[in-house]
C-alpha cells in the first residue's frame, strides 16, 4: 500500500497521504493524512475541500476494495457534514459501502482527529465505470487535442 516515498503519485502527495492504513474486499478502506498548515485557512482550520477530499478518496478505496481494480469509482453525488474544525496533523479517512449495485452504489464515510474525534461525515453516490473505458476515453481525448 502507498507510503509517503518521494515517489508517491502527485495526487496523494498533494492531498498528504501518509498511508494506506486498511483496504478490506467487505468494502471498507482507512487512509491516514497529514493535515499541513498550507492546507488551512484563517485561524489554522483545514480548507473543507482538502476535508472533503479526503472522505471522498476514502470512500473510493472502499469501492476499488469491494470491486476490484478494474474499476474507476466516479462521485456522482457528495455531501459532505462538517462538525468540529479540522487542525494540522495527523487525521485518519474512513469510508465503507452502505449498499452495493452493478452500475452504483452507496458509500459513507467520515473524519477523525488523532483521538478518534469525529470532524466531519459524507455520503456519496458513486459510478462503477469500467476502467478500460475511462482509460481509453481519456486516451481519445488527449489525442484530439
Amino acid at each position: 500500500m502507498p507510503d509517503a516515498s518521494p515517489d508517491m503519485d502527485p495526487l496523494y502527495r498533494t492531498m498528504g497521504l501518509v498511508r494506506i492504513v486498511a483496504m478490506d474486499k467487505a468494502g471498507r478502506a482507512t487512509l491516514e493524512y497529514e493535515a499541513r498548515p498550507e492546507q488551512c485557512h484563517s485561524g489554522g482550520v483545514v480548507q473543507g475541500g482538502f476535508v472533503t477530499g479526503w472522505i471522498d478518496a476514502a470512500m473510493a478505496h472502499a469501492a476499488i476494495a469491494l470491486k476490484g481494480s478494474d474499476v474507476v469509482p466516479m462521485s456522482l453525488e457528495l455531501k459532505v457534514s462538517f462538525f468540529a474544525p479540522a487542525r494540522p496533523g495527523r487525521v485518519i479517512a474512513e469510508g465503507w459501502v452502505e449498499r452495493d449495485g452493478r452500475r452504483t452504489a452507496f458509500f459513507e464515510g467520515h473524519l477523525k482527529d488523532a483521538n478518534g474525534t469525529v470532524l466531519a461525515k459524507g455520503t456519496s453516490t458513486i459510478l462503477l465505470a469500467d476502467r478500460s473505458r475511462v482509460e481509453a476515453s481519456s486516451q481519445a481525448a488527449k489525442a484530439s487535442n
